[in-house]
């Protein structure tokens, strides 16, 4: 118990400590929510996996898919590094950042202001963001939490209260550059993490191998070893593991929280780095959680004449094959992550809300000294209604984030893609688009048609198709505004360029 509690202290004071260090960073909007557009390709990539993988898929999807799905379930570790982390940055990552400059745009909504000419698309936006990224906030602390009574035998409400008074501390002292520095610390703690996790899983269940032969056996005794369906190639449901691979990789593309870290980074090299970087480590995080949380079955004892508790899978099983040293360094780890993805949605909803929504209706022509003093209340208010629904034991984790991803991502993935690619999307798509987001998500909540996962996917894909269709039947753009909005594709840089060479001058 000393080794845990020592390493979770060392564990925050850094975090702290880097976060009253970036303080002085942090003078005015600009460099509390871009960093100043100067953050380098380690810096950003490390971000953007730490943002994208938190407790959510280490405890709640791990435990739930790996149950589902088995060994199938590493599918979604790998679409999320090929679709999620790879194809992201290739698509998105230099057009975000160059017409986001061109733009001066410092959050999405404003983007979609200004990329489509209306000021509601902003507002709207906005409130979207800020409305639905605390059912995702919430899921991160419910996974923490869990983990957090695992190891020190306390009520799971003060692990959420804890957590989210570190989380404000160390973002509210200083914004962008403290999240971004802490998740490459964290980042690296998490590469550690998951390799010493999974090794210890496969241990404890006699290896690699005798671990897959228990596995093959759990659904049925007498099937042949090395044939059951929770190890086979596509698992005992490929269609619903489809929707799961397409929520949680292809939804990234459409994620306020992610898009933002393109909007920061430093120059075209960096982006080309924080390609392979962030594909890498993304391979590694999510390929070893799912691949981990397969194992479940063979750790969990489901209660007698009841069902599986899929948010307490990972917490069981870690606790019954990991010595206290080692769960001292699987907190540190889904801390890690957490607090990264943490930091990342409160600075996004905080900042989009003020700049795009309170300083458009209501405070107008705020001075940068105010609009970073409302950003940091907001920040605080954020945090606290996020744990507000955390503390709800009825809320599942993978049901919290599934409604946030498939809203936001299913809203604004349509809008946002082609706005960066295609002269011709207009306005009217993505409004549409934002009603086929809200409406399939709210509809599927109240009154279920599909898993949250496969609502979420539908959603996401619809984006793709609502935006263009009706685009192509709405009043086109302003043909010299959008003409003058693609002209930052085109711009040449010229290059000093020495005309002799230095023993030529004498």
């Amino acid at each position: 118990m000393f080794e845990k509690i020592l390493m979770i202290l060392i564990f925050f004071a850094i975090t702290v400590g880097i976060g009253l260090y970036c303080r002085k960073r942090a003078a005015n909007v600009n460099d509390f929510v871009l960093g100043g557009r100067s953050v380098g390709p380690w810096v950003t990539a490390f971000a953007y996996g730490t943002s994208y993988f938190s407790s959510v898929v280490f405890v709640g999807y791990a435990g739930q898919f790996g149950w589902n799905f088995g060994v199938s379930a590493t599918w979604i570790g790998i679409g999320n590094a090929l679709i999620g982390s790879l194809l992201a940055w290739v698509i998105l990552g230099r057009r975000t950042r160059v017409m986001t400059k061109h733009l001066e745009s410092a959050t999405m909504p404003d983007f979609f202001g200004k990329r489509y000419d209306c000021a509601g698309l902003k507002t709207a936006s906005s409130l979207i963001i800020f409305i639905f990224l605390v059912p995702y906030s919430a899921s991160v602390y419910k996974g923490l939490s869990g983990l957090f009574s695992m190891a020190f035998g306390l009520d799971f409400r003060w692990c959420v209260i804890g957590i989210a008074v570190l989380t404000g501390v160390y973002v509210v002292a200083g914004g962008y550059m403290a999240a971004a520095i802490n998740d490459l610390v964290q980042g690296i703690i998490m590469l550690g993490g998951i390799i010493l996790v999974v090794v210890s899983i496969l241990k404890g269940q006699g290896g690699f191998s005798e671990a897959f032969v228990r596995l093959s056996k759990v659904l049925s005794e007498t099937a042949p070893e090395m044939e059951g369906a929770l190890i086979s190639f596509f698992g005992p449901d490929p269609l619903a593991l489809l929707g799961v691979v397409v929520l949680t990789s292809l939804g990234t593309l459409g994620l306020p929280q992610m898009v933002h870290k393109f909007y920061t980074i430093k120059n075209e090299k960096s982006i080309k780095a924080g390609t392979v970087i962030s594909t890498i480590f993304a391979l590694i995080i999510a390929g070893g959680s799912y691949f981990m949380g397969a194992f479940g079955r063979l750790y969990y004892k489901v209660p007698e004449g009841g069902s599986p508790v899929f948010d307490n899978i990972v917490p069981e099983m870690l606790g019954a094959c990991l010595p206290d040293i080692l769960i001292g360094v699987v907190m540190i780890l889904v801390l890690s992550a957490s607090m990264s993805t943490l930091s990342s949605l409160v600075i996004t909803s905080s900042s989009t809300f003020t700049l795009d929504f309170l300083n458009t209706l209501f405070i107008k022509n705020m001075n940068y000294k105010q609009q970073l003093t409302v950003i940091r209340g907001l920040c605080v208010f954020f945090v606290a209604l996020s744990v507000i629904l955390a503390l709800n034991p009825n809320n599942l984790i993978t049901t919290l984030m599934s409604l946030s991803w498939g809203v936001l991502a299913g809203s604004f993935l349509g809008p946002f893609a082609y706005g960066l690619f295609w002269k011709k999307a207009t306005a009217a798509g993505a409004w549409a688009c934002f009603a086929v987001g809200i409406g399939i998500n709210l509809w599927n909540l109240f009154m279920p048609f599909a898993a949250p996962t496969g609502a979420g996917a539908i959603s996401i894909v619809a984006s793709l198709f609502v935006a263009p269709a009706v685009s192509l039947i709405s009043p086109k753009p302003s043909a010299e505004k959008v003409e003058e909005m693609f002209s930052c594709y085109d711009k040449e840089v010229k290059a000093p360029h020495k005309l002799m060479l230095e023993q030529d001058r004498e």
